[in-house]
């Protein structure tokens, strides 16, 4: 005797994590991270630890964290560095400003750990990139400012920790804790 088929059967919906779909379609705490995200745009050269964006958004640091992450693709602390370099990358491209001056304009404390950061996220040294790009000015002239940004904008969907291990082949061990 031939099974029944049942016509009224639904399919399996997959399976999904409880809160981080819903949560990303909050608008509410989409538009909190949103004014995080602007804040760290308007200035990114100031230090914004997370526990100061998440007040901002009015969220804990941990939900912050994570929400973030899951709705930018990246950590708040690399979208910051991101930021960082891109506005670096245009005032060597666009300044005459030295690049000292340029390290702390965009907010670096630290002359040789802006350098070092630089270095690991574009592979240039900031010399390099603005003789590069001092290179290339005349046929950059015709390009607008946002789509040569969006050009340049750093690649940041890996840790600049992770990039170094790998370039070192794993000579030295892994972190157990995310860089702030």
């Amino acid at each position: 005797m031939p099974a029944r088929e049942n016509h009224n059967a639904q399919p399996l919906a997959p399976p999904s994590a409880p809160d981080s779909a819903d949560a990303l379609q909050d608008p509410a705490l989409l538009r909190r991270l949103l004014r995080a995200k602007d804040r760290m745009d308007a200035a990114s050269h100031k230090a914004w630890p997370v526990k100061r964006l998440a007040e901002v958004s009015g969220v804990s640091e941990a939900h912050f964290a994570r929400s973030f992450k899951r709705a930018f693709g990246v950590p708040p602390h690399r979208y910051l560095l991101s930021r960082r370099i891109e506005q670096a990358t245009t005032l060597l491209r666009d300044t005459g400003l030295s690049i000292t001056e340029i390290a702390f304009a965009t907010g670096w404390e630290s002359l040789g750990t802006f350098g070092r950061t630089f270095h690991d996220i574009t592979g240039q040294s900031p010399s390099a990139m603005r003789l590069e790009a001092q290179a290339n000015l005349p046929r950059l002239d015709r390009v607008p400012a946002c789509v040569l940004k969006a050009a340049q904008r750093p690649d940041l969907t890996i840790a600049v920790l992770e990039k170094r291990r790998r370039v070192a082949k794993d000579t030295f061990p892994p972190s157990t804790k995310e860089e702030p």
